[in-house]
């Protein structure tokens, strides 16, 4: 069976993402557009779409590493902090997003809280991310034919 593992990440977020923005309960929030997404950015994001890449990249992270938390995902969405000559150090992403768009996909029916252990990946949300890695995989197998051996569905 083809899943969320089996596909480019790039390209399944990207899908993902236009996916979220047809649902009327993942919407951009007031302040995103002046935020920035960690203390080791100095701009905000040039995309005005980020936010549904965001909530995209991060209930791919929930299918993967799920149950997880949110200081977990913002160490993952982190970077390095330039401090000048001295050496770089890790700096974690913020919070606040993957809060608000945790709880955007806990309301879309995706995402669920799984007690003190954090958040996992809902049936529902396990089946949009795997039929869309299934598409995704097709589209690949019409480019490459040799992939072919990897496109099933059970």
């Amino acid at each position: 069976m083809t899943g969320v593992r089996d596909v480019p990440a790039e390209l399944l977020i990207e899908k993902t993402a236009e996916k979220l923005k047809s649902m009327d309960a993942i919407y951009v929030p007031k302040w995103a557009p002046y935020v920035k997404t960690g203390i080791h950015r100095e701009k905000k994001p040039v995309d005005p779409e980020w936010w549904y890449t965001r909530t995209a990249a991060i209930l791919r992270k929930v299918y993967i590493h799920g149950p997880i938390g949110v200081m977990r995902l913002s160490a993952m969405f982190g970077g390095r902090v330039d401090r000048g000559s001295k050496r770089y150090h890790p700096a974690r992403g913020s919070r606040s997003i993957i809060q608000t768009g945790l709880i955007q996909l806990e309301n879309a029916g995706f995402v669920v809280k799984d007690g003190k252990k954090g958040r996992r990946i809902t049936p529902e949300g396990q089946r949009l991310l795997d039929n869309l890695s299934y598409e995704i995989m097709k589209e690949l197998v019409n480019k490459r034919p040799e992939l072919k051996k990897y496109l099933s569905k059970k």
